[in-house]
């Protein structure tokens, strides 16, 4: 099948009526039926999860699973910046005069991501990096810093593909699809948490009850199914750690990089 015939097919399916059909399928009792048969088709790690699957009500609840405590360490150092998920990276660099470059053959402007936000001038020449959650990962995403959040912004948007072929193939499509943005702020600077939704992805969903001082570690929200989270650190505050390029695989908790105003 061509390229072409595949991002025309993935260009209708894209619709956010058929993502809402598939959200409420996932969140009916009739699909608790198919909970093992996702875990053994994607292999998940069934015994990571917080309760045994036979307590799971929907295939929502499976796929917006906690862990067990204690399955995932939190780097404590002062300065660290860690990951708020499970998953490959997909890119990772320096902004270029706003620019992101070739994330999978794509150019990506801050402005454009940000939906055009005064924040966008913090990110100019800053680091950032594309995380992306497999099916088979994990889906709640962490507070990455210690800090205050200083805003919050939904954008509405598609529901394309953020696999690989929607990366290469697909238009844009961590900038056109539907983002729910977090910055936050603390003593070292700002970093924003992009969250974009994905094809056949119900919503992305904050952790209830909204807080503005977070914990590094702490829960921030959850995809309902697998995404993808860009993280943006502003110009000049973020050192990445030696080996963080793309094809790395990540956990929650793991150390990124260090925070601290270069000289």
């Amino acid at each position: 099948m061509s390229k072409w015939l595949l991002r025309s097919m993935t260009e209708l399916s894209s619709r956010k009526w058929i993502s809402r059909m598939t959200g409420k399928f996932a969140q009916s009792a009739a699909s608790r039926r198919f909970i093992s048969r996702f875990a053994a088709a994607y292999g998940i790690k069934t015994e990571e999860a917080e309760k045994p699957l036979n307590e799971y009500g929907t295939l929502n609840e499976f796929f917006t699973r906690r862990l067990k405590p204690g399955l995932r360490i939190v780097d404590d150092g002062a300065d660290s910046l860690v990951s708020p998920v499970d998953a490959l990276v997909t890119g990772a660099g320096w902004i270029n005069a706003g620019t992101i470059l070739n994330v999978k053959g794509q150019d990506y402007t801050i402005d454009e991501l940000l939906n055009r936000s005064p924040r966008t001038a913090n990110y100019m020449h800053g680091f950032y990096m594309v995380l992306y959650l497999s099916p088979t990962d994990y889906h709640r995403i962490h507070a990455p810093v210690t800090g205050r959040v200083v805003e919050r912004e939904h954008i509405a948007g598609k529901v394309y593909p953020v696999n690989d072929f929607g990366l290469r193939h697909m238009r844009r499509v961590l900038s056109r699809n539907e983002r729910l943005i977090t910055y936050m702020k603390n003593e070292f600077g700002e970093t924003a948490v992009v969250k974009v939704g994905a094809m056949n992805v119900s919503s992305i969903r904050y952790v209830q009850p909204l807080r503005n001082d977070m914990a590094k570690g702490e829960e921030l929200a959850y995809f309902e199914f697998g995404s993808t989270v860009v993280l943006l650190m502003e110009d000049g505050i973020f050192t990445p750690r030696g080996d963080l390029m793309p094809g790395v695989k990540v956990r929650m908790g793991d150390r990124l990089g260090a925070l601290g105003r270069q000289k």
